[in-house]
């Protein structure tokens, strides 16, 4: 399968290319539990994760990935940066390809940066995150996560539960999801839910104790308060009455459920730290899984080699 130069978008990728990635990230956990975890196949390549909004865990994970490849890294920082003196993402663009990187992990505020970028630079580029558009690399760990726990997704029903219309985690596993046969729903206030949601081909609850108990796979969203205006939800404390992940929700679930976030998880608020710490938690297995699926990504659009 010849992959194309970026990974921009869950959107359009075919149940074949995302089980090419699913696959290979699953050979590559077998590297990551070598004495030494580190496989040539990058060696000479240099990757550029490019950072524009604060993360921690994405922009961490993407370098271990690269290191593990042997590829070398570079890391931006806006707050040192040249776009603290005016610079656009344009000549941001033109300055990479002067440096001849091979590729780009790039995540912006702007929905489109990544394709932006994408369309005026040699080097493949990487969405780690497009505004609240898409966040391709969360959604296929989760992906994988599910699949090692479930064997397909095929049927699996899974619920996505809090702040929709800020997430682009959401989005992206929700075309993931129903890309490889899952049936999806979401509950969330209805101020949390875009109102084109249906489009997307999903079920839309709103009150969680009516239906948490019929689904596979619990996913709490985080509540993203700097990306929303005012007076979407009466508190915090109501929020978490009527919609966070409680000890008590989650004994109604499935025997073989399981409850999954993105993170950073706000405890105390969407998920209680009684239920992120507990057995039906595979937060912890996200985070491995996403060392894992990142070296798939980056090997797969760098032109890795297997030696």
């Amino acid at each position: 399968m010849n992959p194309k130069k970026d990974l921009l978008s869950i959107e359009y990728l075919g149940a074949d290319e995302i089980s090419q990635y699913l696959d290979l990230a699953d050979n590559f956990l077998e590297v990551l539990a070598r004495p030494i975890p580190i496989v040539p196949s990058l060696r000479g390549k240099t990757i550029l994760t490019l950072f524009f909004e604060a993360s921690t865990r994405t922009q961490i994970s993407f370098s271990i990935a690269a290191k593990r490849l042997s590829a070398d890294v570079v890391s931006f920082s806006q707050a040192t940066s040249s776009v603290k003196k005016g610079e656009t993402l344009l000549d941001t663009a033109r300055n990479i390809e002067a440096m001849k990187v091979d590729g780009v992990v790039v995540r912006h505020s702007a929905p489109g940066a990544a394709r932006f970028l994408a369309e005026r630079i040699d080097a493949f580029v990487i969405n780690a995150g497009d505004g609240a558009h898409e966040h391709p690399t969360q959604a296929l760990l989760d992906l994988m996560t599910m699949r090692q726990h479930f064997g397909t997704l095929n049927k699996l029903k899974v619920l996505i539960i809090g702040d929709i219309s800020h997430s682009r985690v959401a989005r992206s596993n929700i075309y993931g999801l129903k890309t490889l046969g899952a049936r999806v729903a979401i509950c969330a206030p209805p101020t949390l839910i875009p109102l084109d949601i249906k489009e997307l081909g999903v079920e839309v609850f709103y009150n969680l104790d009516d239906v948490i108990g019929d689904f596979d796979v619990a996913m709490a969203l985080r509540i993203q308060l700097e990306r929303q205006q005012s007076g979407l939800f009466p508190s915090v404390r109501e929020y978490r009455t009527l919609y966070g992940l409680t000890k008590e929700r989650v004994r109604r679930m499935k025997k073989k459920s399981v409850v999954m976030h993105p993170g950073p998880t706000n405890r105390g608020i969407e998920i209680d730290p009684d239920v992120a710490d507990s057995e039906k938690s595979v937060i912890l297995e996200q985070v491995k899984n996403g060392v894992a699926l990142r070296m798939s990504v980056l090997f797969i659009h760098a032109g890795g080699k297997i030696e």
